[in-house]
């Protein structure tokens, strides 16, 4: 066990001890890491087993991507701007010698994550023993390069305003607000906020011939990962006098004729496209990290596929349908549930009929692009594009 470096935890006016700290934690976790090893080899999945796999997950993908944000965006250039002669030198070297560690951590961590998850969960059994040594030696060299050449350059050429701005965009990175009286204005604070995405990576190997397979595939991510409205998607259409709108509506369809949704077509949205019926649609998977765009020409469709739908609805909604006239204006929530009351009278147990002004849409994409977060806002983007024989191409595109 190595011996903490800090016998208590230090502020944020001492930047350079507060790395240190961090690299405290990092071993700790490394050490729990290489003990679930052990463990699970003599022991198996114990609820012990399953706590050390949460700790070392909550710490790895919460806490030690901002150590080496703080690093890449805020104390190598300052220290790239600061130092002249040999110290230039040796971080000419050193420089792009710790942005490969990075990543190479990265892609060591998102190896063994998956099995970490799945014993965190009680499904899984084995962590790989190799993908364990070698994410440990990985971190181990790297800290013993920043604590041996950064931390003292830094310390040695430094100023205290400069050990000042490195605090704060520390605390900034962590959501720790700085004292009042030096508390950026709301403008500043906005332009500063950012989040870093670590959690996974996209490669044209990792993809699957049809984007609509893809699609397919992460969707079902999505929803094993339990994010919030996974069917939850941004609509984008344009007025007759070219000025954008979107809205959030659910998707509740996809195969290989595309993305469909149910509405009013009488809505503003049904207007739109009843003029312009060129559409893009935007799902926000927040908790992995990812984005799909989905351009295309979009068709109503098929009566039968929206009476099939309609039918399926809660009575509830499949009265309000009838009751509301979307997007038209009215005077008050009480006149708008008076319309409702009258609706569900006149109608009382029989089953509410579809309204001919109701029903689906389906976008036929001509475009498609699944986005994965990463590091530092160099993300992966792979898109799809139908040409003229049908056939789709895909290509990386540039984050």
């Amino acid at each position: 066990m190595t011996t903490p470096l800090f016998d208590s935890v230090p502020g944020f006016d001492q930047p350079i001890a507060v790395l240190k700290h961090c690299h405290d934690k990092i071993r700790k976790q490394l050490t729990t890491l290489q003990g679930l090893l052990a463990h699970l080899a003599q022991h198996g999945n114990t609820a012990e087993a399953q706590q050390a796999a949460k700790a070392v997950l909550q710490y790895f993908n919460k806490a030690a991507h901002l150590h080496h944000d703080d690093e890449e965006q805020d104390l190598m250039p300052m220290l790239q701007a600061t130092a002249t002669g040999d110290d230039a030198a040796v971080l000419a070297s050193l420089v792009p010698e710790i942005l490969a560690d990075h990543q190479r951590m990265d892609d060591a961590w998102l190896a063994l994550r998956p099995a970490l998850d799945a014993i965190a969960a009680g499904t899984g059994t084995q962590l790989p023993a190799h993908g364990v040594r070698d994410y440990v030696a990985a971190y181990q060299a790297h800290m013993s390069k920043e604590e041996g050449q950064l931390a003292p350059m830094a310390k040695r050429l430094f100023s205290p305003q400069q050990m000042e701005q490195l605090g704060t965009a520390m605390q900034r990175r962590r959501g720790i607000a700085p004292d009042a009286a030096e508390a950026p204005d709301p403008a500043a604070r906005l332009a500063a906020m950012r989040t870093d995405y670590a959690q996974s990576s996209l490669s044209e190997t990792d993809v699957l011939a049809d984007p609509v397979a893809q699609f397919q595939k992460w969707f079902a991510e999505a929803v094993k990962a339990q994010v919030v409205e996974p069917n939850a998607m941004d609509l984008a259409t344009v007025s007759p006098d070219g000025k954008p709108s979107s809205r959030i509506v659910l998707i509740k369809q996809f195969d290989e004729r595309g993305f469909t949704w149910y509405t009013n077509y009488h809505s503003d949205k049904g207007r739109q496209l009843e003029h312009n019926p060129h559409a893009a649609l935007l799902f926000f998977w927040r908790e992995l990290e990812r984005q799909v765009r989905i351009e295309g020409t979009v068709v109503k469709t098929s009566a039968a596929e929206s009476d099939e739908y309609f039918n399926v609805r809660p009575v509830q909604s499949r009265l309000s349908a009838i009751a509301s006239e979307q997007s038209a204006p009215i005077a008050s929530r009480a006149a708008l549930e008076s319309n409702y009351a009258a609706v569900a009278a006149a109608i009382g147990d029989a089953p509410p009929p579809r309204p001919e002004h109701w029903g689906g849409y389906r976008l036929q994409p001509e475009r498609i692009e699944f986005w994965q977060g990463r590091r530092s806002r160099f993300h992966d983007r792979i898109v799809y594009t139908r040409g003229a024989d049908g056939q789709w191409r895909m290509q990386r595109l540039q984050p």
